[in-house]
This record gives C-alpha cells, sequence and structure tokens, in this order.
C-alpha cells in the first residue's frame, strides 16, 4: 500500500506535497519521493526513510515548479532498495514521471513483451517501472509533438487492455500537465479535489481525501473505476472513462486497516465504517456468548480504537486505554522482516498495569496477519496482572494473500492458515478468540454506499476479482514473500546499494 498526490498551482507546490504525504505518511514508511516540474525542467528528490527524514530545508528550497507528484512508498513488489523509491522516470517520449498505489497481476509478461516487442529496459524490479514503461510506449504510439488530451485518454485505454490488477495512478507530463487513473475494479482509492485563489483554481488528486482536507481543497468525487482525469499545466481539468468494462470492487482492508478514520473513500466514511464494525461484532457476541464475563474491552492502537469503543458501547462494557504507544516507531504490519517486527512490538506498546489487573480483558485488533503481533501483546496483558484475555478481531480470518498491493506474508505464514478459530486462540495465547463474520464485515461497509455492490474480500475468500489468479501465480508470490527469501533479497540489495555507493 503506498500514498500518492499531485497538485497543479499558481505557486511552487513543494511544500504542498511534502504537507500531503505526511498526510499520506501511514499509507508507506519505507520512502517518499517528490518530483517537481519548472519550465519544463524536473527536480526530483526521493530516497528510503520518513517524509521528515528524507527531505532537507535545502532539498525543498530545489523542489520549484507550480506542479509535481509525490509517492510514500510501503514495498508490497521488488525489494526496499532506495533504487525502488518513487516517482519514477521515464526519459521517453517526453519525460515521465509516475506515482504508483497497487500491484500489477501480470507483471511478468509484461516484462517480456516490453522488452521483446516495446524494446525498452527495465531497470528494477518494481511492477510500477512496469506500469511507467507501458504507458510511455502507449503514449509513443500518438507520434504526435503536440499532445491533446483526447490523446492521453486514449493512452489510458491501453493501458486498461494491458494491464491487469490494481492500480491508482499519478502521471506528470512536462508541459502538459497532469495524469491521474484508476483500474477498471477501483481496487484502489484515489481522490480529487479543487481549490480556488486569487490566480485561478488549483487542483489536487490523492490516494485519500484527508490529504486534500488538510491543504483546503474541496473534494469533487472519487476516480470512477476505469476513469481518467487530467489537469493540463494552464489549470483545465478534463475527465473521461477509458475503461470498456468496469465492475466497481475497492479493497475492504482500506476501511478495515490502511486508511486513517477521517477518511472518506468512494463516499463511506472509514470512522462510520469501523464503528459499525464494532457494532457487528458485539452482537456476534451476544448472540455467540451471551453470558460472558468480559470486565474491561481494550483497544490495541490505533487503527481498532473505534472499533472497540462501540463495541464497549453495545456490550455496556467499560472502555479502557489499557495500551500507550510509542508513535516514534512504525506501523508493524508494514515493517520489512518477521524479527524487526517482533522487536518492535514491546519498543511500541506499554501495559497500564492497572487496567489488566484481576480482570477479565477483551482485547480488541482491527486484524491478524501473522499472529506474533498478537500473541506479544496477549502476553504483556497477562504479565501486567490480567486474569483472562480474550481476542477480538474486526476483520474476518486472513487466509489467503492480497495480490493486489498489500504485502502480507506466505500463506505458511499467516496464523490463520491451516487453522479453526480455537486454534488460532490457542496459537496467540488467548483464552477465547473472536473473528467478525465476513458478511457482517461487507455489510458495515456497504451500508456507508449501497451503490457498491461488492469489495475485494480475497484475502479472507480467496476470490480474486481480476480473474487471472491461479496456483502458479500464488505459488510465485508465496516463493517472493515468504520471510527467509525476503531476509535473502535484502542482503543482495544491502550488497548492491554498498558497491553503488562506492
Amino acid at each position: 500500500m503506498c500514498g500518492i498526490a499531485g497538485i497543479v498551482s499558481h505557486q511552487n507546490v513543494n511544500q504542498d506535497l511534502y504537507d500531503a504525504l505526511t498526510v499520506l505518511q501511514h499509507r508507506g514508511q519505507d520512502a517518499a519521493g517528490i518530483v517537481t516540474c519548472e519550465n519544463g525542467r524536473l527536480h526530483l528528490r526521493k530516497d528510503n526513510g520518513l517524509t521528515r527524514d528524507v527531505f532537507s530545508t535545502e532539498q525543498m528550497m530545489k523542489l520549484r515548479g507550480n506542479m509535481g507528484i509525490a509517492h510514500a512508498r510501503y514495498p508490497t513488489a521488488g525489494s526496499s532498495s532506495s533504487s525502488e523509491a518513487q516517482p519514477f522516470y521515464v526519459n521517453s517520449p517526453f519525460g515521465i514521471t509516475l506515482a504508483h498505489n497497487g500491484n500489477l497481476t501480470n507483471t511478468e509478461q509484461l516484462k517480456k513483451a516490453l522488452f521483446i516487442e516495446d524494446q525498452r529496459h527495465l531497470n528494477t524490479n518494481s511492477d510500477s517501472e512496469v506500469l511507467l514503461n507501458i504507458f510511455a510506449h502507449e503514449l509513443q504510439q500518438i507520434g504526435k509533438l503536440k499532445l491533446e488530451k483526447e490523446d492521453l485518454f486514449k493512452v489510458v485505454e491501453g493501458v486498461h487492455r494491458r494491464c491487469k490488477g490494481a492500480y491508482a495512478v499519478v502521471i506528470m507530463i512536462p508541459n502538459i500537465g497532469i495524469l491521474a487513473f484508476r483500474d477498471p475494479n477501483g481496487i484502489r482509492p484515489i481522490i480529487f479535489g479543487k481549490r480556488k485563489t486569487e490566480q485561478g483554481p488549483e487542483f489536487m488528486v490523492a490516494s485519500e481525501s484527508v490529504a486534500l482536507n488538510s491543504l483546503d481543497f474541496k473534494i469533487i468525487r472519487d476516480l470512477d473505476p476505469g476513469e481518467a482525469v487530467f489537469i493540463s499545466e494552464s489549470g483545465d481539468l478534463h475527465t473521461q472513462q477509458c475503461a470498456e468494462k468496469t465492475d466497481h470492487c475497492p479493497c475492504i482492508f482500506e476501511y478495515v486497516y490502511f486508511a486513517r478514520p477521517d477518511s472518506i473513500i468512494d463516499n463511506i466514511s472509514v470512522y462510520k465504517a469501523r464503528l459499525r464494525m464494532g457494532d457487528k461484532l458485539a452482537e456476534k457476541i451476544l448472540k455467540e456468548w451471551p453470558d460472558h464475563d468480559i470486565d474491561v474491552i481494550i483497544p490495541i492502537p490505533d487503527t481498532s480504537r473505534t472499533s472497540a469503543l462501540q463495541m464497549a458501547n453495545t456490550l455496556d462494557v467499560k472502555f479502557r486505554e489499557g495500551f500507550i504507544k510509542n508513535r516514534y516507531i512504525g506501523r508493524t504490519f508494514i515493517m520489512p522482516g518477521q524479527q524487526m517486527r517482533k522487536k518492535s512490538v514491546r519498543q511500541k506498546l506499554n501495559a497500564i498495569g492497572l487496567e489488566f489487573e484481576g480482570k477479565n480483558v477483551l482485547l480488541v485488533d482491527d486484524s491478524i496477519v501473522r499472529g506474533t503481533t498478537s500473541e506479544q501483546i496477549i502476553k504483556m496483558a497477562r504479565d501486567a496482572g490480567a486474569k483472562k484475555v480474550y481476542f477480538a478481531s474486526a476483520a474476518p480470518a486472513v487466509r489467503y494473500p492480497n495480490v493486489y498491493g498489500i504485502d502480507m506474508p506466505a500463506v505458511s505464514e499467516l496464523v490463520a492458515h491451516n487453522r479453526t478459530e480455537d486454534k488460532i486462540g490457542t496459537a496467540i495465547g488467548a483464552d477465547k478468540m473472536i473473528y467478525q463474520d465476513l458478511e457482517d464485515l461487507v455489510d458495515a461497509v456497504q451500508k456507508g454506499n449501497p451503490k457498491i455492490k461488492h469489495f475485494d474480500t480475497s484475502c479472507f475468500d480467496r476470490k480474486y476479482i481480476t480473474g487471472d489468479i491461479d496456483k502458479a501465480y500464488l505459488q510465485h508470490i508465496e516463493d517472493l514473500r515468504n520471510d527467509s527469501a525476503q531476509a535473502e533479497k535484502n542482503a543482495e540489495t544491502a550488497i548492491i546499494d554498498m558497491h553503488n555507493s562506492y
């Protein structure tokens, strides 16, 4: 999962793009990048690290220009090497920069076609570089020096025909403008808005509405699946549907975990969706465990807080903050490498003993993936004096890999793989395990926008909306994602980066 943003303004956009990345930092902490355009010349700064660490004042001053795009990276494909930080750039045709959120599912086929048919060179393992070169090749086929908006929309049509998977994309072309588009299933979010100034209107696209809100852009709407929006350098906005067939199926994990609670995605309030998740989970407890002995409900910060609070209200049980979070430690789920995740948990959370001592505690988390973090947190609760520790997940059991931009581990590393709910509870050390039912999760989210008929729930039910996922593909990503393979790959990357620094 990544965060993307693009702005066309009447003034320098460097500070606005920096601010947008800080608001979208939760979507990716591996790397950050900004590219701006000044009189046809591109200025780029990107590197591994948080936004605040990548950009110094001196570097920010060099990012001049009235339009630009930005990216906060979370490694879903490829490696954590700084060479794969975005935005990516290709010089032909015109000089194109791209920022991408999502994951292509036919990357290997596209790589072969790019080399054999399009005769293009790829310098990284990133599917985003593949997407950029597909776009560049399609644009080159237009064969015109002066591009019109119709030409750009035709190029997006070509991208849709060739690329499969999930992609929300923002592209900048010098002296032309900014183009953004969304895959035909609308799996990944992207929204655009407008800001009025004395010099005229300014436009922005971003992964989440909070980025627009923070910069005083008024939301226009989300991009529809398959749709593109073009904002010319002079500030004219145009939209067009560019896919022959669409089927709106947004990723439900955005609402469960990734998006900020103050975001609105596809006209659904993330905050209200999480409140409804809490209601649904509480109703399940009342139905299946009416004589429960829960003394207190404690959320695991931060994403589960909204659902946990609503559960406490519905169950008429005390809600307490039992864990204090060190806000200078990154999100555990998106940290590369199992040992780093394990090490970070106790640095990240500290228990307040008086909220646990002698009590039957229900811990609530947004989801459980590997289970290692949950196991350590349950042990912390017991060490703090809890009599019994129950564990609830606002999402169903994660049993299958996500192939659309969430770097979930290999299936064998998922705690729910080949385990019943009771066995999962035993594995993580809980006295009782309670999962949200998938139907209830879908209903909790869908209630915000009944026009959306279904969601991508593939990590729960193995139903992949793009229709191109088979056993061979799943085995391929299994081989790529297991922790031992990741450790070997990151070691190789470190050696390469060390040699490149000489």
